[in-house]
């Protein structure tokens, strides 16, 4: 079948080459010519992906209309700080049903809103679904086995995009907890950062153990606030997610974190790590969201003291420590 997928980052081209290699025809579009005309050339993504040949079934373009004309299945891939725009832009070219599956982390920045929601808003007509778990773009572009989960708000919708995705080396899950995947998706980004800037502290196991469980709990805390299944935060799209992402050096969270936790301003780190680090927008709308919805995540807020107040890491992870003492929840 054809299939197109929004955006030409890492996570986009992995998913295409996916696909592809499935036998399904995949139109591949980029926000600007000179990157469609690149990758068409290459045959390779080389600033993501270096050394992944394209199957012959990926078809590079530029036009939108191009890719979203008549496809069955239309993959989102665009970072959380584009998706509104690249929403508006995609509207006009989705018919009434025309399936969508959002495959990016984060929260819009202002709004609060997460990405689905933003979707919706954006492109009313469309059947919205949203897929995570733990899946570095760099082994899934390789075929190494990885697993994730589907959400939608309807089961047939869900099972349709599994059958998609489904193969050897890519096992999909279906769930009907839109919120919960994506608060996991979204928010386990920041607790990376942590988990990076303790890293880049000279901390050891014990530290980042910590932090990953006490995390996990602050995004379960604010998830079942909203209307989440506790227990999507114990799968896939949440402890799963978790874990790759706070210990892996693919992750680009961990790796702005460990800059953070070395000494590096707050832009010296975006500008080394060179690609969008959704952790540092999703620090800012995770701290609103604790304050809206009345939930203590002191992890996040202490996040976003040093990402946005210039509090120092150490001091914060003095605060952390001995704050007064409670049950465990």
């Amino acid at each position: 079948m054809k299939i197109a997928v929004i955006g030409s980052g890492g996570w986009g081209t992995a998913i295409a080459i996916l696909l592809s290699s499935r036998g399904h025809d995949v139109y591949l579009w980029s926000w600007i010519q000179e990157e469609t005309d690149r990758l068409s050339k290459d045959r390779e993504n080389k600033e993501f992906l270096s050394g992944v040949k394209f199957p012959e079934t990926i078809y590079c373009t530029h036009d939108m209309g191009e890719c979203a004309d008549g496809a069955e299945l239309i993959i989102t891939a665009a970072p959380s700080p584009a998706t509104r725009t690249t929403a508006k832009q995609l509207s006009p070219h989705v018919k009434a049903g025309q399936k969508i599956v959002n495959i990016s982390k984060g929260l819009e920045e202002g709004t609060l809103l997460r990405l689905s929601q933003v979707y919706k808003e954006e492109i009313p007509q469309a059947d919205i679904s949203v897929m995570s778990g733990p899946s570095h773009a760099e082994e899934v572009s390789r075929g190494l086995p990885t697993t994730n989960v589907v959400a939608s708000e309807s089961v047939e919708t869900a099972k349709f995009i599994q059958d998609i995705f489904m193969g050897e080396m890519f096992r999909v899950y279906t769930s009907t907890d839109i919120i919960g995947l994506e608060l996991g998706g979204a928010l386990k980004n920041v607790i990376a950062l942590c988990a990076g800037i303790s890293d880049g502290l000279g901390y050891g196991d014990n530290t980042k153990a910590a932090l990953m469980t006490r995390g996990l709990a602050e995004i379960a805390r604010l998830g079942e606030a909203m209307g989440a299944d506790k227990r999507t935060f114990t799968g896939l799209s949440g402890v799963g997610d978790l874990i790759v992402t706070c210990t892996s050096m693919h992750s680009r969270n961990r790796r702005a974190g460990i800059l953070l936790g070395q000494g590096k301003s707050l832009k010296e780190t975006l500008d080394s790590v060179h690609m969008v680090v959704e952790g540092v927008n999703t620090a800012a709308a995770a701290y609103e969201m604790a304050k809206k919805y009345n939930v203590t995540m002191p992890i996040v807020e202490e996040a976003y003291n040093i990402l946005y107040n210039g509090k120092d890491a150490k001091e914060a992870v003095l605060r952390l420590m001995t704050r007064e003492k409670r049950e465990e929840d």
